[in-house]
């Protein structure tokens, strides 16, 4: 038997497993817009704060979202990839969001909701 090169497929996997809950899918939608206070994440998708904290940490944890505080507020954005393989799946999953009515919606909330306020 030839010997193949090993495919290193650990870091999308890491991020299809994050990836794999509808609620990380729209957190990762919404912070697709920019970075977001936990707050609005919480207020957008209707979540509790332990909930919408617990989402957080998985995709933290899994390199998808990387956060800043401010203050007593924590703000999360998308981490930038290093992974190529990663960068590609989730820019392609991230392009696909626009055709989907629930994340445009929660969207369209978190824009009404948050509007030119921040978190301070």
């Amino acid at each position: 038997m030839s010997s193949v090169g090993a495919l290193e497929v650990q870091p999308v996997m890491q991020l299809c497993r994050a990836l794999g809950d509808e609620t990380r899918l729209r957190i990762v939608a919404l912070l697709a817009h920019g970075e977001l206070c936990t707050c609005h994440v919480e207020a957008a998708l209707d979540l509790s704060q332990p909930n919408a904290s617990r989402h957080l940490a998985v995709l933290r944890t899994a390199g998808i979202v990387e956060p800043r505080r401010e203050g007593n507020w924590i703000y999360y954005s998308l981490a930038r990839q290093s992974n190529e393989a990663r960068r590609k799946v989730l820019a392609a999953i991230v392009k696909n969001f626009d055709g989907e009515e629930t994340l445009k919606q929660d969207v369209e909330k978190l824009r009404r909701m948050k509007g030119p306020v921040t978190c301070r």
